[in-house]
């Protein structure tokens, strides 16, 4: 299996024009399309905390043995 990748823009019209392909006439292709901005926005989820300002309730208060997940 072949894999060609070009990145191009939409144009008004909602139609996109690729040119000069390395497949043969005629040739069976699969076409998958994807959107830049959705890429950005998945880089935003797997850092969703991220500029999130952090509050440490009773940070050097003792836990006992029992409470630490680390531990488990």
């Amino acid at each position: 299996m072949q894999t060609y990748r070009i990145e191009t823009t939409v144009s008004k019209d909602g139609a996109i024009s690729i040119k000069g392909l390395p497949f043969a006439k005629g040739e069976k292709v699969e076409i998958l399309m994807r959107s830049r901005k959705r890429e950005k926005d998945k880089k935003l989820e797997r850092y969703s905390l991220r500029g999130l300002p952090v509050t440490y309730t009773k940070p050097f208060d003792s836990i006992s043995e029992n409470d630490w997940a680390v531990l488990e």
